[in-house]
């Protein structure tokens, strides 16, 4: 029996002391005025009872009553009943009130001019104010009902004045008792006439909720409340909301009854008073109530979770992270719950609802809702006992709950929600509460145990869980409510509004003698009375079936588990019956196994069974492989091992061990120590008390004599013994503990004491085995041991573990610190053992002295342990080592030198299939085993698959050093030996990933010299330092460092340096630093060039003397521009007749541009060539103040021609804020008096009327033929001919004009270089429709449709939008502005990074779907930068087709517009499409116009920072496109796109470096090497290495090359055209990239002879891997492999071998005359076309037209089989040398006729004798040094000669001959002058070219 009430307390207002405005609670009176012992009086009662604060109030409120909660220190807590009431005020009190507020406010007005207050609506006459008054019930027992009838009794008595003792009343309630528990009643009366019914729950454990948990789902939702629900569990802070204190109160018993059977032990206060709002701030977890009207205050709490009951809102701050339940526990819950709440939900849908069911009553309702967390909690703890460890039994129960073995089980590892559940208070507490094995048992314990197979079988049967809920529900509202025909309560209330009355007083002062008297009396009553002992039933807690394994989710590999649970035993078996190489053929397959849990376990239990057959000592070579296994098990193992495999090894770890020397013994847990599991304090806490639980069990269940009767069968009894678990064991005991005497109970707890301390003895030894290394100088992870032993955390997780901090940290064994480090190790371990020790054994209840003495043992077990190890390691060290694989030595490239030697390391296989044998076939190759070499260009690496099953194939994968983009350090598990080592991951941006681990040979001090090194290699402090310039050159040594203030010259010094070198070269402009002092750079002599189709060679005399100095340098002279002039520009300018040299020099006025050497000094600007292409009337001195407008001061040139229409292609950089913009806002032209008018943008509105009167077409507006074609395919119609095709010529020689190409001497291969970066264009998306182009007009017009107006404007200028905004048209219509959105190099670079990590992904990716990378793809837009740059190209060719001349005017003019200008180039003119033609291309708007290649690349230390952009690459990726859709266009192959993609980031050449033309004259680059290419040094320029390539090999030729020349190509840009460029996802792992091709030529092979099978002699058959050959090495094309079948027969012939090319040619030579009608085709004409003329794509469209069957490749014609001779003619005739310039021929069929002549060398040169070939077929004039000479000397193209005439002798001519046998050649580059042995011949010549000519 207990006290129903423990105190009555009367509280009443008073003033407060500080006389602040609010007054106080005073108690007036408390009953009894003692304390009880057993229960002091709760402190704070007066705060509790006006939670809002005490204050007078102007009217008569009604009474409130609510239950307040308190909980005092020893966690008991206090229900306070507090019934309130209104009394009038006594006026003095009220003015004494008033009077101390005056003086206060009085003070407090001086400081803060602040008003008196009194009360918010106090009236005038203070007579009228209210005061509260409480009456207070403190109780330890929660019975709200029965405090609110007893409260409401006494104020009945008082207000209706009723003729009761209102003493004997407080004295009744004082002293009534109700039974504790246990489902008994029991009725009182107070002695007023009224009658009360106490009922007891009966289970005290289960909460009683009432109707709480309804009403709290009632007010804020099934989400809310789950989310509550978890906020609680997982001890977040919870603050609920109400303006009513009793929600309050109920809300905070709802969700404590909902955490049942989980106890809340933190802050829970249900309704906090006004004064404590400051606790809120605590850092604790709670569950507290407050006023809403205190709303505010809690505004600025971050971490607080706040429910508003009023408003039905849960509101969560951003920082805080509620888990939720784990799936499907989450779904299925809210699922139940909604049909409890909402039965009607299920039936919203039927045709014909059933009759509506009647709701449950919000009581029952309740429990529905609690049966279903009841629900939730069995399902989530399910099993949990059988993870309980019993360590002690007496004389308490100590007892520990193992999480890992319990997350492990149910697969919950990763859960947050759980895992936080476990490690939280309450969680504690349920273990210590609930895991006594004897005890009381309730509905949770059955549930739990009995329930379990009954939900999950009930799972997808909605209705039979609810009916499973109504089960639960029935019993616990059975629980609260035991007697539900209980007797009515019976009690008087106060009258309808008795509070408005009037009371005639105050509620009296009640004698406190009469109260006492009353209390005493019933005390010693009581004291009489024996003591109410509460019987509780005693049981053995049911532990439910165990858990079973829930199934192993793995991923698919690992499901078929038996056929890989049997390679691990095979495995096993043929270790150690010593079959060693049948085991070490399934090692791979074992260790891929021991990824699946299943096979870990198999691995410890079949290695268990051999240890128990004593066969645990074994041979060196089993021993290695029971290590590896080991190893391989414990690296997946987490911190907590929650699935027990390094508990199952660890007894084996100290049992397997291998005999070194006589009496030195090696265990394998010195080769098992490298894992984090054994440095976790859990894992040996769980594995202690695991042990002790088996030896106490055991210690009960031995069976002494007298307990077994002489019948009974031992094995029986002890068969039943085995089935007994630990707990179980443990309750029989208890449940005998008390009949034990008291020695004999003494000597059980001492037997229990003796075993847990044996057992830490064990462990001490145990942990120094696994935490002391072999040898303390190399372990890794004792470091972070040694730190985590100092840690106290005992949090350990794989975080705390990556090796980031230690890589700094290299010991160095012969530095003399072994000692020191060895004590250091000693230390850390004794620590980390003594913390531990400390721990287990104060919890299992070790003595004292024992604890001191195992604290004495420790130092002692470590330094012995530390003694043996010393002579193992000793031993060890003389073991011969494993036999590693023999490092396989790359090769290298001619003047590649090695800077670091192989480092040891494995190959990880990264997210691409390539390695891992995936979709493509093949075996798995990564990881390999090898090392990785670091030379002055490349990082490589070579080395074997670690898998023997895929036999000898070698695995090569590199980079360029100076193509790394990313490098970083990680930590990852070697795959032969599973230790965790260090890696190093290397990102190239030539799509080469290495992500590597460091063998344990390798020490980190040589890890970080090679990261050192390589970004040494990567970032040199000077561009002379990259390989392009250290290969072959003597001076690499020798050469000093540039001064550092010398890198970046004034423009004054350097056209100084400018003028005296070219005074000193005799003119010729060559440039180098005058400050520079040492010889081998700065002096550089050119003797006088010889003739100009030889080549130009500059000899490198270092001598001063040798320079002839020349007078004066005159800017007008032609040869200081003959350097300019060789460059590509300047070929490509006069190919497009755009002028030449002379006529500019001339000032002829006839062609309407002319050449200007304005720029020559770069002084105008620096970024753009020395000689550029402006219009004719503009003057030099007018083109400096142009180029202010622009930005860089890249103003307006001309850089292409159409030779059709003759419009013309500017590029330009952005315009600066003044200038054209300014210039098109004023709508008149300004005149000369305007303001505005100022010189630079009048200058360049004049500069582009030049550009528009310059145009022929510009006055002829009637006859403008309108655009046709941009509605074409790409913009989605389908018209029948969607190419605007114009097949007729206006002028039959525009043709030949526009296809001038310039001789193909070997002088052209200029050097210049650079790297990429990236812009990109966002055409807006009126550039995308039918609209194209339409700018709004200002005078309100509509836009015009398109193309389609009549007269279209001369000049389109596509600039920045941002830069155009607001500009107005051009009156006159000659110019237009065309705003597009440009994206910037930073984009271009975002975006290929992701690229890069799409293609490239760094780990495999846990969906290896193509989806995926798909979606990565997607998301880097790098093919939506394609498609825009396409649309704007498309769009520009359109233009320039149809006779407008476009200016490019976007960013800086070097990126985005270098992209457009070129890619528009290659689409209008065919030249451009060939070898030759696309390397001028590059050179002129790459190099030459100042493509920023080294900034883009990021080559320098400067450039690190903005990091590699790829916008040349971009470029690339367009041109590949193009190329996909018309593969007949053009005459390289995809491969020679690959080949520059690679080589302009590589720095192997010195093509691509530098920014621009100056800087590269500044290096004294741009024409040094010429006369160095006859010697054998390694080409420097990439066009003269794919030149020689070529020769030898057609790899960059394109054999479906069949051009038709008036072609413009309109490419479709929609992103579903695209494709992925394969350079950015192929992979070839034999030989590595295959760009560098004297490397690619295969992998060193072994030779044939050491082959162990006869067999592959004979046999030419091979396998190809798809993942490792390369497949169009092995498997070339029938025309590559036809051509090397020549080859080699005329090698077998002993023939010199023909050229590839010649014989190429002759094929097509004989297929022409098959195609012609007389030669009728024949079965061998491969060559023959049917292509539709207006779309020449292989089959890519085919709604275009019939591509088919009847489609074969036409080589060099367009022509059907039944063209006309003619037109074959023609064809014939446009197979022009430019298209084959490249290779030369010296076939006896294209020898039209041949000779010698003699020929005058170019300026200065002397006449020479040369062999002369006319070839009809190229329409040239070849010369070779005599008649058997192959390679050719020169060629003269005859479509540049102009006229064949008679010729004079000249100086130095051939004496003896006549003077009629002299002729010239006039081209339109120079005079050649011939002379013939006679006459005859002379005229024979001259009568053959001429009539080459005519044919022509």
């Amino acid at each position: 029996m207990a006290r129903l009430a423990d105190y009555f307390v009367l509280v009443a207002f008073g003033p407060h002391p500080r006389g602040s405005g609010e007054g106080q609670g005073q108690i007036l009176q408390r009953f009894p005025e003692k304390d009880w012992e057993d229960n002091p009086f709760p402190q704070g009662i007066e705060l509790f009872c006006q939670p809002s604060g005490w204050q007078l109030c102007p009217e008569r409120n009604p009474p409130t009553f609510f239950v307040a909660v308190l909980t005092d220190i020893n966690s008991e807590r206090h229900y306070c009943a507090c019934l309130t009431f209104w009394e009038p005020v006594d006026p003095t009190q009220v003015s004494e009130v008033v009077c101390t507020e005056d003086a206060t406010e009085r003070e407090e007005d001086a400081d803060e001019g602040g008003q008196a207050w009194l009360s918010p609506t106090a009236p005038a006459n203070p007579g009228q104010l209210f005061a509260p008054k409480t009456l207070v019930l403190v109780s330890r027992l929660d019975h709200a009902e029965v405090f609110r009838n007893s409260l409401g009794l006494i104020y009945a008595i008082h207000v209706e004045g009723l003729n009761v003792c209102l003493e004997n009343v407080i004295g009744n309630l004082l002293t009534c008792t109700v039974p504790l528990a246990g489902g008994s009643q029991r009725t009182i009366s107070l002695g007023a006439g009224d009658r009360q019914v106490i009922q007891t729950p009966l289970v005290d454990s289960l909460p009683v909720s009432r109707c709480s948990v309804a009403l709290l789902f009632r007010q804020l939702g099934i989400t809310n409340v789950l989310s509550l629900f978890c906020a609680a569990l997982t001890e977040h802070k919870v603050l609920f909301l109400s303006r009513s204190y009793q929600r309050l109160a109920d809300a905070c018993r709802g969700l404590l009854a909902l955490l049942f059977p989980l106890r809340y032990s933190f802050t829970y206060v249900p309704i906090l008073p006004a004064q404590l709002l400051e606790v809120l701030s605590t850092p604790t977890p709670f569950i507290i109530g407050v006023n809403a009207a205190f709303q505010a205050e809690t505004q600025e709490l971050l971490d607080v979770i706040v429910a508003d009951l009023d408003g039905g809102t849960v509101t969560v701050p951003e920082c805080v992270h509620i888990p939720s339940l784990p799936e499907p526990l989450q779904s299925q819950t809210h699922n139940v719950l909604s049909m409890v709440l909402d039965p009607e939900l299920e039936l919203a849908d039927l045709a014909f609802p059933p009759p509506t069911t009647t709701a449950s009553s919000l009581k029952m309702q309740d429990k529905e809702l609690r049966a279903v967390f009841l629900r939730l909690f069995a399902q989530l703890l399910q099993g949990y006992r059988w993870c309980l460890h019993i360590v002690r039994i007496h004389p308490e129960p100590v007892i520990r709950f193992h999480k890992a073995a319990f997350l492990g089980q149910r697969g919950l590892v990763e859960d947050d929600f759980l895992m936080k559940v476990l490690e939280g208070m309450a969680f504690a507490g349920f273990v210590s509460e609930r895991g006594v094995p004897y005890r009381p048992t309730d509905l949770f314990d059955e549930l739990v145990a009995h329930e379990v197979a009954r939900m999950r079988a009930d799972e997808n049967h909605p209705q039979r869980v609810l009916r499973h809920v109504q089960e639960l529900a029935e019993q616990l509202y059975k629980n609260e409510n035991p007697y539900p025909a209980v007797a009515m309560h019976k009690v008087q209330r106060p009258g309808e509004a008795s509070h408005l009355r009037r009371t005639p007083r105050p509620f009296p002062r009640l004698d406190e003698g009469t109260i006492q008297w009353i209390v005493d009396q019933a005390a010693a009553k009581m004291q009489g009375a024996p003591p109410a002992v509460k019987a509780e039933r005693k049981t053995t807690v049911p532990s439910g079936p165990p858990m079973t394994a829930i199934l192993e989710r793995c991923s698919g590999p690992h499901i078929n588990s038996a056929r890989r649970l049997e390679v691990v035993r095979n495995c096993i078996s043929y270790v150690f019956e010593g079959k060693m190489l049948e085991a070490k053929k399934l090692l791979p397959a074992v260790l891929r196994a021991l990824k699946g849990r299943a096979a870990r376990r198999c691995l410890a239990q079949e290695l268990h069974l051999h240890v128990q057959q004593n066969r645990a000592v074994l041979d060196h070579q089993q021993f290695d492989f029971v290590v590896r296994m080991m190893n391989c098990c414990l690296q997946d193992c987490t911190s907590l091992d929650e699935h027990g495999i390094a508990a199952a090894l660890l007894p084996l770890v100290t049992a397997f061990c291998r005999k070194l020397s006589p009496g030195v013994t090696q265990f394998a847990y010195s080769c098992v120590q490298e894992h984090v599991v054994w440095s976790t304090p859990q894992f040996w806490e769980a594995m202690f008390y695991g042990d002790v639980q088996t030896h106490i069990r055991a210690l009960y269940l031995e069976p002494s004599d007298d307990q077994v009767s002489p019948s009974q069968e031992v094995g029986e009894a002890q068969s039943q013994d085995d089935e007994r678990s630990a707990l179980d064991v443990a309750s029989e005991q208890r449940r005998l503990w008390p009949t034990l005497s008291r020695e004999k109970q003494q000597e059980l707890v001492q037997k229990e004491e003796s075993t847990v301390f044996s057992q830490a003895i064990h462990y001490a030894n145990r942990m120094s085995y696994l935490l002391l290394p072999l040898d303390s100088s190399k372990s890794r992870l004792l470091r972070e041991r040694a730190g985590l032993g100092d840690l106290e955390s005992a949090s350990n997780s794989l975080v705390t573990n990556s090796m980031a901090g230690s890589v700094a940290e290299s010991y160095d064994t012969e530095s003399g610190f072994e000692d020191a480090e060895t004590c250091d190790v000693a230390g850390a371990v004794v620590r980390f053992i003594n913390r531990f020790v400390d721990k287990v054994c104060t919890e299992s209840g070790v003595t004292s002295d024992h604890l001191k003495g195992l604290h004495v043992m420790v130092p002692d077990i470590v330094q012995m342990h530390i003694e043996t190890l010393e002579a193992v390691h000793r031993e060890s060290k003389r073991l011969p080592p494993i036999q590693k694989p023999k490092l396989l030595r790359p090769r290298l490239l001619p003047g590649e030198e090695c800077v670091l030697d192989g480092l040891r390391v494995y190959l990880l296989p990264d997210g691409r299939e390539e390695g891992v044998g995936g979709s493509g076939g093949g075996p798995a190759l990564l990881p390999a085993e090898g090392a990785v070499f670091l030379t002055t260009y490349r990082v490589i690496f070579t080395g074997m698959p670690t898998d023997p099953l895929v036999g000898e194939q070698v695995v090569v994968r590199s980079f360029p050093v100076a193509t790394l983009t990313k490098e970083k350090r990680i930590s990852v598990q070697t795959p032969v030996d599973q230790l965790l080592q260090d890696g190093l991951q290397l990102r190239s941006c030539t799509f080469q990933l290495l992500k590597m681990a460091f063998d344990e040979e390798v020490g980190s001090d040589s890890a970080e010299l090679f990261r050192k090194q390589l970004h040494k290699l990567r970032y040199p402090p000077d561009i002379r330092g990259t390989f392009a310039f250290t290969l072959g050159t003597a001076l690499t040594s020798g050469r000093p460092a540039r001064a550092a203030k010398d890198k970046g010259p004034s423009l004054r010094a350097l056209s100084r340096n400018l003028v005296k070198n070219a005074k000193k070269t005799i003119g010729r402009q060559y440039v180098t630093r005058k400050k520079y002092n040492p010889p081998g750079w700065e002096h550089r002599g050119q003797p006088s060039p010889e003739d100009q189709e030889d080549e130009i060679s500059v000899s490198e005399e270092l001598e001063p003397s040798t320079l002839t100095p020349s007078s004066a340098l005159k800017p007008s002279d032609r040869m200081t521009m003959s350097s300019l002039v060789e460059r590509a520009c300047c070929r490509d300018y006069q190919r497009l007749g755009l002028g030449t040299l002379s006529s500019s020099l001339s000032r002829a006025k006839s062609e309407p541009f002319r050449i200007s050497p304005v720029n020559r000094m770069y002084a105008i600007c620096r970024s753009y060539p020395g000689l550029l292409i402006v219009p004719q009337s503009i003057q030099d001195n007018a083109l400096q103040r142009v180029s202010r407008c622009y930005r860089q001061n890249r103003f307006p040139v001309v850089c292409w021609r159409s030779g059709r229409s003759k419009a013309v292609l500017l590029r330009s950089g952005g315009l600066h804020g003044k200038g054209v913009v300014g210039l098109f806002k004023a709508q008149n032209a300004p005149s000369p008096g305007q303001a505005q008018a100022d010189s630079s943008s009048l200058e360049q509105e004049k500069y582009l009327q030049a550009v528009v009167s310059s145009m022929p077409r510009c006055a002829d507006s009637s006859g403008r033929n309108t655009l046709s074609g941009f509605s074409s395919a790409h913009m989605g119609s389908h018209v029948p001919s969607p190419r605007a095709r114009v097949t007729t010529l206006s002028n039959p020689m525009a043709a030949s004009a526009s296809r001038r190409t310039a001789p193909q001497g070997k002088w052209s291969s200029v050097r210049a270089s650079g790297r990429s970066s990236g812009l990109g264009a966002d055409v807006g998306s009126r550039l995308a429709g039918r609209d194209l182009l339409s700018t709004p007009q200002t005078n309100g017009a509509p836009p015009d449709p398109g193309f389609l107006r009549p007269q279209r404007a001369a000049l389109y200028i596509i600039g920045d939008k941002a830069q155009l905004k607001g500009v107005r048209p051009d009156p006159l219509q000659q110019w237009e502005l065309v705003p597009i959105e440009v994206f910037e190099a930073r984009q271009v670079k975002a975006s290929f990074k992701k690229l890069l990590k799409a293609c490239v992904p760094g780990c495999p990716t846990v969906e290896s779907s193509p989806a995926s990378f798909l979606r990565s793809l997607e998301e880097s837009e790098w093919l939506i930068q394609i498609h825009k740059l396409l649309q704007i190209s498309v769009l520009v060719v359109e233009l320039l087709d149809s006779g407008s001349s476009v200016l490019v005017s976007l960013e800086d003019g070097w990126d985005i517009t270098t992209q457009v200008v070129s890619l528009v180039q290659l689409l209008s003119d065919p030249f451009y499409r060939t070898l030759e033609g696309f390397r001028l291309l590059v050179e002129k708007e790459w190099l030459s116009f100042g493509h920023r290649f080294s900034h883009r690349g990021a080559h320098t230390p400067a450039g690190q920072s903005s990091g590699f952009t790829p916008v040349f690459l971009q470029f690339l990726d367009c041109v590949h496109q193009v190329h996909l859709q018309f593969p007949m266009e053009f005459e390289f192959s995809q491969f020679y796109l690959k080949f520059l993609g690679y080589h302009h980031a590589s720095r192997r050449f010195r093509t691509f470096l530098l920014d621009s033309d100056y800087e590269r004259i500044e290096l004294g680059l741009l024409y040094e090497e010429k006369g160095e290419r006859k010697g054998q040094l390694a080409c420097r320029s990439l066009w003269e290495y794919a030149d020689r390539l070529s020769k030898k090999t057609p790899v960059f030729y394109n054999y479906t090359y069949a051009p038709e020349d008036t072609e413009v190509l309109r490419p479709y840009s929609n992103v579903s055209n695209l494709k992925v460029w394969d350079y950015y996802t192929e992979e070839t792992l034999a030989e590595g990239p295959p760009y560098d091709w004297e490397l690619a030529q295969g992998p060193p092979e072994p030779p044939e002879e050491e082959r162990p099978d006869g067999g592959a002699l004979q046999s030419r058959r091979r396998v190809v891997w798809p993942c490792y050959d390369s497949r169009p090495r092995v498997q070339p094309d029938a025309i590559s492999r036809l051509l090397e079948e020549l080859q080699r027969l005329e090698t077998e012939l002993g023939r010199p071998p023909e050229r590839w090319k010649d014989t190429w040619d002759r094929v097509k030579a004989v297929q022409r005359l098959e195609g012609r009608p007389d030669g009728r085709g024949t079965p061998s004409s491969l060559l023959v076309s049917t292509v539709p003329h207006h779309r020449r794509s292989l089959g890519v469209y085919l709604q275009e037209g019939p591509v088919g069957s009847t489609l074969s490749l036409s080589l060099d014609s367009d022509q059907s089989s039944g063209s006309t001779t003619s037109s074959s003619r023609q064809a014939a005739r446009r197979s022009t040398s430019t298209l084959y310039s490249q290779f030369q021929t010296a076939e006896s069929e294209n020898r039209s006729y041949e000779g010698t002549l003699y020929k005058k060398g170019a300026f200065m040169k002397p006449w020479k004798a040369r062999w002369f070939v006319l070839d009809k077929t190229k329409h040239q004039l070849r010369y070779y040094d005599h008649r058997v000479d192959t390679e050719c000397k020169g060629v003269i193209d005859l479509a540049e000669v102009e006229a064949v005439a008679p010729g004079t002798p000249t100086m130095g001519a051939p004496k003896t001959v006549d003077e009629k046998a002299f002729f010239d050649v006039k081209t339109t580059r120079r005079v050649y002058n011939f002379c013939a042995q006679d006459v005859p011949s002379a005229q024979q010549w001259v009568d053959r070219i001429q009539s080459c000519l005519s044919d022509a």
